[in-house]
């Protein structure tokens, strides 16, 4: 199956073109938010091909994977069909619903030409999806290639664009947490998090946009991870933490609560209990192995790769299907 969709979200895109299929990734020359092409900090594997949009109009395309509301236009033009009326479309939700939660209605909200796929049950339940068919497919990863090892006294965060987001992201709750240990941030536009914050080098340092498996490997070495997001989708950074076998200190909100369990990891929305769960873990390596260890398989059993390619499988097949 040629399934074409563009590069939005680099881990969850990473994992999905791990499938058997051939991936069409639009490339343009300005490798923009449109056209980012393949992925240059993850591996991918050879079946993700570059597409330019010329090239699209002549292109055999199965399916598209929609991921904003702008592809739909996007796609019509630069294949000459139009997604839902020509050719099979899923819709993938990422995201938590903005606005007026939860009353926020879905962009896709009441149509009857695409499926509308969201990543977590918490993103279904709280989107407006009107009269438009919905599903779930959760997450998936590839395994990172370490585990973890905890021998330095820090905590680890990762975290995209955290100055823009700040509350979303919990960036105004990281000097909390200074107290117990020094934090390492690391994700895309984390650079100068510190001094915005006003904190020192030593209690805050700033890794900026890393190689994926250079930044696995980072982020294994340190204690715990640190998952302070209030309001967003359930992050695949902590997914990848809990795989690799850390500690996970968490804000209980959106997906978090069903996706860690308590002998896993340590979730509350009061922030004096995570960072007293913060400092036990910094001081209690025994402890710190105990929930990490329970994390790696609560990741492998429910956030395998395998079973993420399957459902997708199964659902590409059942609308190519439908629309013969």
């Amino acid at each position: 199956m040629n399934v074409l969709l563009w590069h939005v979200h680099g881990s969850w895109t990473t994992s999905f073109v791990h499938g058997r299929h051939r991936y069409l990734v639009p490339v343009t020359p300005d490798r923009g938010p449109y056209g980012l092409g393949r992925a240059r900090t993850y591996r991918w594997p050879e079946n993700a091909v570059e597409v330019t949009p010329p090239e699209l109009a002549a292109a055999d395309v199965d399916l598209v994977i929609l991921q904003r509301p702008e592809e739909l236009e996007l796609a019509e033009r630069w294949l000459g069909r139009r997604p839902g009326r020509d050719l099979p479309a899923i819709y993938v939700e990422h995201n938590t619903p903005k606005g007026d939660v939860p009353n926020t209605r879905h962009p896709m909200a009441d149509r009857d030409d695409l499926l509308l796929t969201h990543v977590t049950h918490f993103n279904q339940l709280f989107w407006d999806n009107g009269g438009t068919r919905s599903t779930v497919v959760e997450h998936g990863i590839v395994p990172p290639a370490v585990e973890w090892t905890g021998e330095l006294d820090r905590l680890a965060v990762v975290t995209n664009e955290p100055v823009r987001r700040w509350r979303v992201t919990g960036t105004d709750l990281m000097p909390r947490f200074t107290a117990v240990a020094p934090l390492d941030v690391f994700g895309m536009g984390v650079a100068g998090l510190g001094d915005r914050l006003g904190l020192p080098a030593d209690a805050l340092a700033s890794h900026d946009d890393l190689p994926q498996d250079r930044m696995h490997e980072e982020v294994a070495r340190r204690r715990a991870y640190l998952h302070l997001c209030r309001w967003t989708s359930l992050g695949l950074s902590l997914i990848e933490a809990m795989s690799i076998g850390m500690p996970v200190v968490a804000l209980a909100t959106t997906e978090a609560v069903d996706a860690v369990p308590a002998d896993a990891g340590v979730l509350s929305t009061r922030v004096d209990t995570l960072v007293e769960a913060a400092r036990w873990l910094a001081t209690d390596r025994e402890a710190a192995y105990r929930l990490g260890a329970r994390g790696r398989d609560v990741a492998k059993e429910r956030f395998g790769l395998e079973r993420f390619l399957a459902d997708w499988d199964r659902l590409m097949e059942e609308e190519t299907c439908a629309s013969r």
